[in-house]
């Protein structure tokens, strides 16, 4: 069966990153995990979608929305918010600097690294003018608008730990 290890992947992607939405999004915080997801899609998908246009990136295979447009439906869509969600719910805010770093290239380096094993070994995606570097330095900077979006919905501009707590306590 042709595209049998794609389909498999894609469809692989849908399930894991379901059961861990289901997993390490707790109850009191859906509405965090989706102003994450919901933010990241835009951008996300804003950006799949010029890379594509450019010719930057081809998505040889994709499993929908075939004909609609030439982006990854289920990496710019699905899986890259989801990840971006569990980022957010789980950054280290109270950490040091480093180690907000280190989780930073932690997030990012999964993702840079699943699309190049994809890239390399199956028809999911093609770099015509581009490179993993690209990719990391692309999804890290979204994370960081992200992050940056999260932090402003949820604690404005006035990032004090009081207001932090009050609305952690809702």
């Amino acid at each position: 069966m042709k595209n049998r290890l794609e389909k498999m992947i894609e469809l692989s992607s849908w399930i894991v990153t379901s059961v861990l939405l289901i997993k390490l999004v707790p109850h009191n915080k859906i509405k965090e995990a989706q102003v994450s997801f919901l933010f990241k899609q835009v951008i996300t998908w804003i950006f799949g979608l010029i890379v594509v246009e450019k010719k930057l990136i081809r998505y040889p295979y994709r499993l929908f929305f075939k004909t609609a447009n030439k982006a990854s439906f289920t990496f710019e869509y699905f899986v890259y918010p989801a990840l971006c969600s569990i980022f957010n719910l789980y950054y280290p805010e109270k950490k040091n600097n480093l180690l907000k770093i280190l989780y930073y290239c932690f997030h990012t380096s999964i993702i840079t690294g699943f699309e190049v094993f994809a890239e390399k070994y199956t028809n999911l995606i093609h770099y015509k003018k581009w490179s993993w570097k690209w990719s990391f330095i692309t999804i890290w900077f979204t994370y960081f608008l992200s992050r940056i979006y999260f932090k402003w919905f949820f604690y404005g501009s006035d990032s004090s730990q009081t207001n932090q707590q009050q609305i952690i306590r809702k």
